[in-house]
């Protein structure tokens, strides 16, 4: 039998989370041969702009689903909140693992927590949503663009004049770099961007590949952010629009937050629905119509 291919980025984090796919695949299929390629993409080509200045969605996976597409690789494993919510004809996301910690997380320079940082704070960020949202508590703090990967991040704020810097939780998690992470921002600070934390594995519509990736499919983070993707796709948004949506399982209800924020913080939407589980897109997509309302009315 042919090995599984699995394609994935080159980055660190990319490399650590699809090893983490990968070992679960083989602990499931013993005798199943697994082999890893590298991609690379635009995203990871262009790293001294903005996203939102080159198209920003969709540049972490359009080479991987070229890829997949073409049978050079069988899944391609993706951070979710990279995905853009229109999936090519042929391929489908056949798993999304169980999440992990869907918060950002604050690394401060001096060990300041984000109410204690100084007038003026320097902060480094490539994310509309988190720049739209920090600005709106603290109109004082400069924002500063920051790109790269983790490790390149982490090295900037050592190396510059930054204050503190603001990454995923869940990436400095699993490279077991939680001890940097200065404060875990709770959602009501800031709302994580729409499916942070979960990974999605992508294949063809049919075939072996899928079958063996919906085995690690998690059924209530696939509720959850099938409701943040609905809700996404429903306000038609991408990485030029600072867009935040969170849902998780409370008791037997789904509950749905969503935000849009001006990017310098100038206003702020936000809301909440709960409803059945089985009505996880119904839920988004009546949140943003709720919030598109309201968005209208503050700009």
């Amino acid at each position: 039998m042919n090995p599984l291919i699995i394609g994935t980025r080159g980055s660190q984090l990319a490399r650590t989370q699809t090893d983490m796919v990968a070992d679960q695949i083989r602990s499931d299929n013993p005798d199943m041969q697994i082999e890893i390629r590298i991609l690379t993409t635009k995203g990871d080509r262009i790293t001294d702009a903005p996203l939102s200045s080159f198209g920003g969605e969709g540049v972490f996976v359009k080479e991987l689903e070229r890829a997949l597409l073409s049978d050079e690789i069988d899944i391609a494993v993706h951070s979710l909140k990279d995905m853009p919510t229109a999936i090519p004809d042929g391929l489908a996301l056949s798993a999304i693992p169980e999440r992990a910690d869907a918060r950002d997380a604050l690394i401060s320079a001096d060990g300041l927590h984000f109410s204690d940082l100084p007038r003026g704070a320097r902060i480094g960020t490539s994310s509309l949503r988190r720049r739209g949202q920090l600005l709106g508590q603290r109109p004082d703090l400069t924002m500063v663009d920051l790109r790269g990967n983790l490790d390149t991040r982490l090295k900037k704020l050592l190396e510059t004049d930054l204050d503190a810097i603001i990454l995923a939780t869940a990436g400095l998690d699993r490279l077991g770099w939680s001890d940097r992470i200065t404060e875990r921002l709770p959602c009501d600070l800031v709302l994580p961007a729409v499916g942070q934390g979960a990974l999605s594995l992508e294949t063809k519509t049919d075939g072996r590949a899928r079958s063996i990736a919906a085995t690690m499919n998690h059924e209530r983070t696939e509720l959850a952010v099938t409701a943040e993707r609905a809700f996404l796709k429903a306000l038609g948004g991408g990485c030029q629009t600072p867009i935040g949506g969170w849902a998780r399982l409370i008791g037997d209800e789904l509950v749905v937050d969503g935000l849009v924020a001006d990017v310098d913080g100038k206003w702020i939407v936000r809301n909440q629905l709960h409803g059945p589980p089985d009505e996880a897109e119904r839920l988004g997509i009546s949140l943003a119509e709720k919030i598109a309302v309201l968005v209208d009315k503050a700009g």
